[in-house]
């Protein structure tokens, strides 16, 4: 009999607030919107000498840290086929474009993630590789997979699974 063991954070204090707008069938491009979004996190592996698969705290701390850093922003993809931005010569401002329609919006309120586009599954993709390298769990013994799942709305989950 093989064993496997998780350790896993999901709190209410690892929600954030940020609004979205993202395309899809080619050509089309929903309003922006916002969401209250949650995150659940877990590792996978066995258990190390301490008996414990993953420091619940340091989890918990990285996962604090994204969080704060994508609440209270407009998130835009940075490699999107057809939305382009541009940040203003002065540096205050940044200019998304999507065909014929054009958003501004103050650089301190937005979060410019290297994505393609701004789905759930794409920003669950992104915590997830940020935390592997945050916490280089790529390189911690035992450790198997990380889980990432984030909620955009009530009950509507995206999560990818991450093999170490």
């Amino acid at each position: 009999m093989s064993e496997s063991f998780e350790a896993r954070v999901t709190k209410d204090s690892l929600v954030f607030s940020a609004a979205h707008f993202i395309t899809f069938n080619g050509n089309i491009c929903e309003r922006l919107h916002g969401h209250n979004w949650r995150l659940d996190v877990t590792v996978c592996g066995q258990l190390d000498e301490n008996y414990y698969v993953f420091d619940f705290i340091a989890l918990r701390d990285a996962c604090m840290k994204l969080v704060e850093d994508l609440d209270h922003k407009v998130l835009l993809p940075e490699t999107h086929h057809s939305i382009t931005l541009e940040t203003s010569p002065n540096g205050k401002e940044v200019t998304a474009r999507f065909e014929d329609r054009r958003w501004v919006f103050p650089v301190e309120d937005c979060c410019i993630l290297p994505i393609r586009n701004t789905t759930a599954e794409l920003i669950a993709r992104w915590i997830g590789h940020s935390l592997l390298e945050n916490l280089s769990l790529k390189n911690a013994k035992g450790i198997e997979e990380l889980r990432v799942s984030v909620e955009e709305n009530f009950g509507q989950w995206a999560t990818v699974r991450l093999s170490t």
